[in-house]
């Protein structure tokens, strides 16, 4: 019986492909739902607050895998390699300090470039980093996520800052 039900899904299948329809998409990317790039969006939101304000971090954490890396540059020669919680303390330790106390902090995205595969995506952010009246900084995030009970969680971070001299970060959204 197996035999025949399989003889018959392959006959209608070419009969399919020859006669120049499409077959029901079968590849893991037909999944995309675009749950990854809006996972990615909804971080850089969490994280930026006005004047007198700090995030909410639980809804920040619920959007990594405990387990997740985060590396962070901060200049050419210095880089940060962090756990979930290592990110959050490093973010509540910059919001207590009196210039983003007094005036809070905003990341933006400017560029954004995301592809889902199956159960994992990839997603490029070129942001600017900017305390409210003061001069924004230029970077790079590139965000490893996957899906785990049909949710997307970031898995990893790393982080490039754009320098003058550097390489030009809008040829990675051309």
């Amino acid at each position: 019986m197996c035999r025949a039900i399989f003889r018959s899904l392959s006959v209608a299948a070419l009969l399919m492909l020859l006669q120049g329809g499409d077959l029901p998409a079968q590849s893991p990317a037909s999944r995309s739902d675009g749950g990854a790039e809006r996972a990615v969006r909804l971080l850089y939101d969490l994280v930026s607050a006005d004047a007198g304000s700090v995030p909410d971090w639980a809804p920040v954490r619920e959007l990594f895998l405990p387990e997740s890396v985060i590396v962070l540059r901060s200049s050419r020669d210095a880089m940060s390699v962090l756990s979930l919680d290592g990110f959050i303390r490093d973010f509540q330790q910059f919001y207590a300090t009196p210039q983003v106390t007094e005036k809070g902090f905003k990341e933006t995205i400017l560029a954004l470039e995301a592809t889902e595969y199956g159960e994992m995506a990839q997603v490029w952010v070129l942001y600017e980093a900017r305390i409210p009246e003061g001069r924004g900084n230029r970077g790079v995030d590139n965000f490893s996520l996957i899906r785990r009970d049909g949710t997307w969680r970031i898995a990893a971070v790393t982080n490039e800052v754009v320098f003058p001299d550097g390489p030009d970060p809008d040829a990675l959204f051309d």
